[in-house]
């Protein structure tokens, strides 16, 4: 238990003091929110109805999927994975605390969104604030999941990138961040609810913010919570201490089981 609680300490304290992830965890996304309040609040003021929630997810994609996946990848390049094995770490610890630290950071910038968005931009708070936090947990534990995943099945940095953009870029696109799920296409509708931001919109509207959901709200949470269960469990699965030991438990295709709660949303979600 000493060990966790150092190697958390160490892990928390490199989130700020690395430029990187402190970019990551705090400057990009708070820098963000305040640059959409101020211009987006002007060319479109119905977004500030959504602002909170929208730069919370935001927050959490770009924490999570820009900040997690690099570091391990790098890990286990260096083989600092070796020496973990080599002292006893357990993968789980590996994977659990970056993902942990990450939300923790990630609970101060929602805290400081959350105070300053009704004070700069008049935006409305949240009306069930249990919810809130529940949605914020839901959501964080299923993009910190697929991170740990994307640096587990990773063959390298710049294949991190890839994988976390094919994330990232639709979710800005399509997750209800800045077009309202109700205004997309059907196809495109379809395709958004495999995405962990349109979820998280969908619940954090419909059972926190006082608004109308699109779909099942509740529905959501059960698959942010499984999407980042199966998510955590296929990467302690696949999970390699050496980048040198080209022998794997199962194939890395088989990360895309993560997104099979999502897939099944589609059919059982209305």
């Amino acid at each position: 238990m000493n060990a966790f609680i150092n190697h958390f300490a160490f892990e928390f304290r490199t989130g700020i003091r690395n430029k990187q992830l402190l970019l990551m965890n705090y400057l990009f996304p708070l820098g963000f929110f305040l640059l959409m309040g101020f211009i987006m609040g002007e060319i479109n003021p119905l977004f500030l109805e959504t602002i909170v929630p929208a730069m919370v997810v935001f927050a959490i994609l770009a924490a999570t999927l820009l900040g997690i996946p690099d570091p391990l990848v790098n890990a286990r390049e260096n083989g600092i994975f070796r020496s973990y094995k080599i002292n006893g770490i357990p993968s789980i610890s590996i994977l659990t605390i970056p993902a942990l630290t990450t939300i923790l950071h990630l609970l101060i910038v929602t805290v400081i969104i959350t105070a300053i968005a009704p004070l700069l931009f008049d935006a409305p708070l949240p009306v069930n604030w249990l919810n809130y936090a529940l949605i914020f947990v839901a959501m964080a534990f299923a993009c910190a999941g697929i991170s740990v995943l994307i640096g587990v099945v990773s063959p390298s940095s710049r294949m991190t990138v890839l994988w976390s953009q094919i994330i990232f870029i639709p979710s800005m696109l399509l997750g209800g961040l800045m077009i309202p799920y109700r205004m997309l296409p059907d196809v495109a509708r379809r395709i958004s609810q495999l995405l962990p931001a349109t979820q998280a919109m969908n619940a954090f509207n419909g059972l926190a913010m006082g608004m109308m959901a699109d779909f099942s709200p509740w529905g959501s949470v059960i698959i942010l919570f499984l999407g980042g269960l199966i998510a955590f469990a296929l990467a302690v699965y696949l999970f390699s201490w050496d980048s040198r030991n080209t022998e794997r438990r199962g194939h890395p295709l088989l990360a895309l089981l993560a997104l099979l709660p999502y897939a099944i949303g589609i059919f059982l979600l209305s």
